[in-house]
């Protein structure tokens, strides 16, 4: 059975009526920018999830940060 395209054509053509040309592409878009914002805070999150580089070393038992002994 399933939707064929005269009936996506059809279903098209209502919301066009229902919702207006500006309306719809407002919609659309909104819609736009909420997928562009949940992908960079997908990334983002992925990014806090990986491993950065390891900028300590063990120095006698301490731990000190890599910037504070290149200066030693």
């Amino acid at each position: 059975m399933g939707i064929g395209v005269w009936e996506l054509l059809l279903l098209f053509l209502i919301v066009l009526v229902v919702f207006g040309t500006k309306r719809l592409r407002n919609i659309g878009g909104d819609l736009g920018g909420a997928i562009k914002s949940f992908r960079s805070a997908m990334s983002e999150s992925e990014d806090k999830d990986k491993p950065s580089e390891d900028t300590t070393r063990t120095i006698e038992g301490e731990v000190v940060d890599k910037k504070e002994t290149d200066k030693v």
